[in-house]
């Protein structure tokens, strides 16, 4: 569940669509296709309601705020904008109609000097905030899977 935090990556937009072969849609019907990400996580409410206790809980996390560069950075981007700027980020790369405007990830998160260990507890605090508005396990792995592609653009140190 380390990867769960990788919420936070930019611009990835997830393809979703059924594969099926010439032989079995010969032989029975063309599966339905499973709905995208974004509307089996609720739309934009239901990944509000879960970005908007996501980004508290990281806000009270005591670990998190040991680091200076991590405080310093909540002042310049204080938890309403940030809420507004994750909620459109899962938004778009979960397949929804919202664009993501903020910076990119490297950019966004360069001077937070982050490291592996204040990764993992973000991950931690993201998985708790899914429990709590019971995402499914199979859309929870779905998006760890997105937002694990942003890790090499937020963790800047080890440890």
């Amino acid at each position: 569940m380390n990867t769960l935090f990788r919420i936070i990556g930019a611009s990835i937009v997830l393809a979703l669509g059924a594969l099926v072969t010439a032989t079995s849609a010969a032989q029975q019907p063309a599966a339905a296709t499973k709905p995208p990400l974004y509307e089996r996580l609720g739309g934009l409410k239901g990944i509000s309601l879960v970005v908007d206790d996501f980004i508290d809980r990281l806000v009270a996390n005591k670990t998190l705020n040991k680091n200076p560069a991590i405080d310093a950075g909540r002042k310049a981007s204080p938890a309403p904008y940030l809420k507004v700027q994750v909620s459109q980020l899962v938004c778009e790369a979960t397949g929804g109609p919202c664009r993501y405007a903020g910076k990119d990830m490297k950019s966004s998160h360069v001077r937070l000097n982050i490291s592996e260990a204040e990764w993992d507890v973000m991950a931690g605090e993201f998985k708790k905030s899914l429990n709590k508005f019971k995402v499914p396990a199979a859309e929870q792995n779905e998006l760890f899977e997105i937002v694990g592609k942003t890790k090499p653009d937020v963790v800047v140190r080890k440890g």
